[in-house]
Order: structure tokens, then C-alpha cells, then sequence
């Protein structure tokens, strides 16, 4: 059992509850068992433990998603990624994230417990949330559409990667990181595309109208994770 002191703060008492509840969602999932079990492990009040986790272990899955984003956050901020060219950046920033997961069965039972339709719209924020902290750690200024195509893109890109890694059993998850490669050339790919749309005179003039109701199109001022929506550098 965890000491438990009465001043400790929130966020410590949600990291020793996160971690507690580690022990039990190999065998319970992320459940109201696996929340009573952590309760129970740290010593901390049962109020007190529901204050911080409004919907019990709901919340507990939510916090420990984000607690790995907070963890690949300060990775990027340790890592010199000047020299990267900035495909390389977006692959390493979605393999930082993935790697500073330590328990493969948490995230198999998060999946499971953000596929139930009740809980689809909050796994889809937190993936959402990935993105945009990954856009965000890379120094990402766009304003327009660009903001939201950029985020759905990689959304797309890091949770099929996500599913693929759970059922990967290659040394060293190789197989994981050469999928990744794969996804993110099939984006770059359909970026190039794009650009050639917009260098050819006649297409650039058939997506003129589009183009200025998408230049109308501008990023929340706060870039939370509420609105779910291309892996180039471009803003």
C-alpha cells in the first residue's frame, strides 16, 4: 500500500491512483473494480479519489492517456530534432508517444473500453489530443484549415499505428515502426498530389471557390482538444 499524506497535492494523488490501478487492468480492465482496487492500494479517501475522478475508472483511463502525451511532450523538449527532416520529426514524435507507454495491456483495455459507443466521442478527443500536442511540441503556427486537416491526418496515422503495435510481436515492435514509415509516405504522397492540383492552372482555377471559403476557416484561439479534424511542414 501506497502512504497516503493528507497534503498531498492532486496531481500526486492521481499519479499514485494511475499507478495503483496499473496492477489491476491486466485482470479488470479499466473498471469499478480496478478504481475500488486503487482506492484501496493508495489509502487515499474514497471522496477525495472520486473528486479527482468524477467518473471513476472512465477517468482514470482518460488521465493515463494523457499522462503519456505529457511524457512524449518533454521527450521532444529534450531532443534536437533541428537536424530531422520534418517527416522524421512527425515519425519520432508518434514513436515517442507510443514508447512512453510501458504496459501494453493498459492501452489494449483503454482501446476496448473507447471502442463502447458511450465512450466513442471521449476516445476520439483524446486522439485529437495526441495530434494536436504533437503539432503543437513541433512548433506547428497554422491559423486556417490547415490546423484541423494537419490534426485529423494525424489522428488517422497514430491510432491505426496504435492498433497495429498491440498486436505486434517483432523484436523490438520493427514491424510497428516500418508500418508507421509506410503511413506517413501514403500521406506525404497525397500531399505531393496536392501540390501539383495547386501548380496546375487549371485545376488551381477550379478549386479557387474552395480555397477562399477554406482561407475563412481559422484555429480555435485555444488549442484544447475539444474539435476533432497533412503531415507536411507547411502552415
Amino acid at each position: 500500500m501506497s502512504d497516503f499524506s493528507a497534503d498531498s497535492t492532486g496531481t500526486d494523488l492521481k499519479t499514485q491512483l494511475i499507478e495503483a490501478a496499473l496492477f489491476h487492468v491486466a485482470f479488470d480492465g479499466w473498471s469499478d473494480v480496478t478504481f475500488r482496487e486503487a482506492v484501496a492500494d493508495t489509502g487515499v479517501d474514497p471522496v477525495v479519489a472520486r473528486a479527482l475522478f468524477p467518473r471513476g475508472a472512465l477517468d482514470l483511463a482518460v488521465a493515463y492517456h494523457q499522462q503519456g502525451d505529457s511524457q512524449m511532450v518533454a521527450q521532444l523538449a529534450d531532443t534536437d530534432l533541428d537536424q530531422m527532416r520534418y517527416r522524421d520529426r512527425v515519425a519520432f514524435a508518434i514513436r515517442a508517444r507510443i514508447e512512453a507507454v510501458e504496459d501494453r495491456e493498459a492501452v489494449r483495455r483503454g482501446t476496448t473500453l473507447f471502442a463502447l459507443p458511450m465512450n466513442a466521442a471521449q476516445g476520439a478527443k483524446l486522439i485529437w489530443g495526441t495530434a494536436d500536442a504533437i503539432w503543437t511540441a513541433l512548433g506547428d503556427t497554422s491559423r486556417d484549415l490547415n490546423w484541423y486537416s494537419k490534426r485529423a491526418t494525424l489522428s488517422a496515422v497514430y491510432s491505426s499505428t496504435v492498433l497495429f503495435w498491440l498486436g505486434d510481436d517483432t523484436a523490438g515492435a520493427e514491424a510497428t515502426w516500418a508500418f508507421l514509415d509506410r503511413r506517413i509516405e501514403d500521406v506525404m504522397r497525397f500531399e505531393k498530389i496536392k501540390a501539383q492540383m495547386k501548380s496546375n492552372p487549371l485545376l488551381s482555377r477550379l478549386m479557387a471557390g474552395p480555397g477562399k471559403l477554406a482561407e475563412r476557416v481559422r484555429a480555435p484561439e485555444s488549442r484544447g482538444a475539444d474539435l476533432p479534424g497533412s503531415l507536411s511542414g507547411r502552415s
